[in-house]
């Protein structure tokens, strides 16, 4: 039987690394990164609407990381610190009271998960969550090793499937990053997956902003299912 998911107060939405440098035109664009986007502000309205924590991390590189190129490491430049490649993009509708959580900031330590030297594990706790949706970039390395860091600090944890894509330097790797996040625990899912929060009232609109009141999960899969997002493109990307 499909398994339907409620969000409630003690869930949260972490969204992964959607900068401007992970987008088409960045320094490390992840194929049809853009995607992500209307898909992951549905999921937003969602957890607005049901009063839940919404999380976005971030990739916060110094200039001189260890995982650049010019350094030893395999990656061009990328999101670093202050720059416009690390800023989150601006079509990506972020809560006024969103948290931000930066990542990778140490020059000598390669790190994709949000949970590594970071606070993320004490603020989830801190604000009673226990279990955790993500999407963003990349399926196969911040979302992969945030889902499984997840699992071991203690979260239920649920990979929004629809919402996330990988580089794919081999084309298989997002299919394996999925594959290991379910054996790790990790439960799948997409927008079709959800159930109206009936008994979380939703935002009270302004009075001449009718327009701004979250849509229904009804609405957000019509609105789903007529957009195209196929499945992972299978393109190697050069290094």
């Amino acid at each position: 039987m499909k398994e339907e998911f409620r969000i409630s107060p003690k869930d949260a939405l972490i969204i992964a690394d959607v900068q401007k440098d992970f987008l088409p035109g960045g320094a490390l664009p992840v194929p049809s990164g853009d995607e992500v986007i209307p898909v992951l502000n549905d999921y937003i309205n969602l957890f607005k609407a049901a009063k839940a924590k919404v999380f976005a991390i971030r990739d916060w590189h110094p200039a001189d990381h260890m995982s650049f190129k010019e350094f030893g490491g395999q990656w061009p430049p990328h999101c670093i610190q202050g720059t416009e490649g690390a800023e989150f993009h601006p079509d990506l509708k972020l809560p006024e009271n969103v948290r931000v959580i930066s990542k990778a900031m140490d020059p000598k330590r390669e790190s994709y998960s949000g949970f590594d030297d970071t606070t993320l594990a004490d603020e989830m706790r801190e604000s009673r969550v226990s279990r955790i949706f993500i999407g963003g970039l990349a399926t196969e390395y911040c979302v992969k090793d945030t889902v499984l860091d997840g699992l071991c600090s203690g979260f239920a944890m649920v990979l929004l499937s629809d919402a996330s894509r990988g580089i794919n330097v081999r084309a298989d790797d997002s299919e394996k990053a999925v594959s290991a996040m379910r054996i790790g625990g990790a439960k799948i899912a997409t927008l079709d997956d959800f159930v109206e929060p009936t008994d979380i009232p939703l935002e009270e609109p302004e009075a001449e902003s009718t327009s701004e009141k979250p849509l229904t999960i009804a609405e957000m899969k019509k609105k789903t299912r007529m957009r195209s997002r196929g499945p992972y493109r299978k393109t190697k990307v050069e290094r």
